[in-house]
């Protein structure tokens, strides 16, 4: 035992330990100092001392990395900041190397903290010189556009928008610089387009009403109506059914059985109440089917289902089911039935269903209409629906488009209800770009259809639209023809 303790005397090394940042400057420096001479220390004393320093070396790594992990928390809090941190740790490097250094490097710690004030100083300078530019600009921009009010004010300047307006020109390209345009924001735009746009004027120098003013209700979309609805007038033109399929195509089905077809599921849509949208477009899909695929007379009322089952999935918040239209039909076709013919349509057309139909137009036309009303006409709205609706079961409709469809619509029911004014104004005429002539052919022959001057046996749209709660539009005639117009 008394040569073990020599030798762990010999062997052991000073209290003082020397890390390495005090190993580095005292390097530099010119040596490393002697050892601190050990006290003397008693028998008892050697023993604990011995013992102390036999601690487990788990002991210190886990001191170590409770030490690290403390020192990464501290970094991760102050990376909000990239010049927080930077400031921070090179406070932190000074701190520690000032515990070994002498007391000549402390001037050189002063004079990096007087560099951060610095820097500090500059960049509070930088703000404030950010900040009085941004009030200049502010400043300025309200001075523009005070001046711009003024101007606009001034009816030749109002003519001008109002003339760029009709031509679809955006209004605000007038009001303002390309540059005071961007930093506009959206509310005093939406303010500008409310005063300066309720009023258009026509090639002629008559006024029309502008029915996309309103733009309070987010529905309406006054914004991009005019843009959408040029859109559709394009897209009636490309996805249109044949006009002469049961001619060239179809040779065990004859119009009037595609007019029973049509007559049967008007009363389908009554008994599962359906939107009028879910008709119009379950008839144009079956016009698209026929016409680039042949199918029996056996078959013909499946087809008619499947579409309307089709059309309900895309239109209605709730469609019927499957099982539903298996029973509409008695039992007469099987749902596997039913939904082989869906997948037949849905693959033929190439799943294309959003078209625009003569319900699509025919809102927009009912609004330009109700424009020139002090208060809205319940009865305009019925009676235009009604004469539109007639036109699906005629085959021969199949040849004017939607929207000429639509209008002509308008301009009888416009006529119908009051013989004493032109049914056409300068309103309806630019929104439905058609003129009052070029609508001849098509009214006079849906006012045949409302006379029901060729005894059409099929009643479904002449019943729905008697009901008390429609206005009994179905009934309602005018008194004088509307070929006396075109005659002036």
């Amino acid at each position: 035992m008394d040569k073990e303790s020599t030798v762990a005397a010999k062997v052991e090394e000073p209290v003082a330990r020397i890390t390495r940042a005090r190993a580095k400057a005292l390097g530099t420096s010119g040596g490393i100092p002697p050892p601190v001479p050990k006290p003397y220390l008693k028998e008892d004393q050697k023993r604990a001392l011995r013992a102390n320093t036999k601690r487990t070396a788990s002991d210190d790594n886990k001191s170590f990395i409770t030490a690290v992990s403390g020192l990464q928390h501290k970094r991760r809090a102050v990376l909000k900041d990239v010049t927080n941190l930077k400031s921070e740790s090179s406070n932190a490097s000074c701190t520690n190397v000032t515990k070994v250094q002498d007391m000549d490097v402390k001037p050189a710690r002063k004079c990096h903290a007087k560099k951060n004030m610095e820097m500090v100083d500059i960049s509070m300078e930088t703000s404030e010189a950010e900040e009085d530019i941004k009030a200049r600009l502010a400043e300025e921009l309200s001075k523009i556009r005070m001046v711009e009010s003024q101007e606009i004010t001034s009816p030749t300047r109002q003519k001008g928008i109002c003339h760029h307006i009709k031509n679809g020109c955006a209004a605000d390209s007038l009001l303002t610089p390309r540059v005071t345009d961007e930093l506009q924001s959206p509310q005093s735009k939406r303010i500008e387009e409310n005063i300066f746009c309720k009023k258009l004027e026509s090639s002629s120098g008559q006024v029309i009403a502008d029915i996309d003013s309103n733009l309070k209700d987010p529905q309406i979309c006054g914004l991009y109506a005019p843009e959408i609805y040029s859109n559709r007038r394009v897209k009636e033109l490309d996805q249109r059914p044949s006009t002469n399929y049961m001619e060239k195509l179809q040779h065990d089905i004859t119009p009037s059985m595609r007019g029973i077809l049509i007559d049967w599921l008007v009363e389908v849509s009554e008994e599962y109440r359906l939107v009028p949208d879910t008709l119009y477009l379950t008839v144009n899909l079956i016009d698209r089917f026929l016409s680039e695929n042949f199918i029996e007379k056996q078959r013909l009322q499946l087809l008619g289902v499947t579409c309307m089952l089709i059309a309900s999935k895309y239109e209605e918040i709730c469609a019927p089911r499957v099982e539903e239209f298996c029973f509409i039909t008695d039992n007469t076709y099987t749902r596997r039935e039913v939904l082989k013919m869906e997948r037949q349509v849905l693959n033929l057309l190439y799943f294309q269903i959003s078209v625009p139909t003569t319900k699509t137009f025919l809102r927009r036309f009912i609004q330009a209409a109700q424009a020139s009303y002090k208060a809205p006409c319940i009865e305009l709205e019925f009676l235009a629906n009604y004469l539109a609706e007639l036109t699906l079961v005629e085959y021969d409709f199949l040849k004017i488009l939607p929207s000429l469809i639509a209008a002509s619509a308008v301009f009888l029911a416009r006529w119908t209800l009051d013989q004493s004014d032109h049914p056409w104004n300068p309103t309806l005429e630019h929104y439905t770009s058609y003129n009052a002539s070029e609508l001849k052919t098509t009214v006079l022959a849906l006012e045949d259809l409302q006379l029901n001057t060729n005894g059409c046996p099929l009643n479904a749209i002449r019943e729905k639209y008697r009901q008390q709660k429609l206005k009994s539009v179905a009934n309602m005639t005018s008194t004088q023809r509307v070929l006396s117009l075109f005659e002036r």
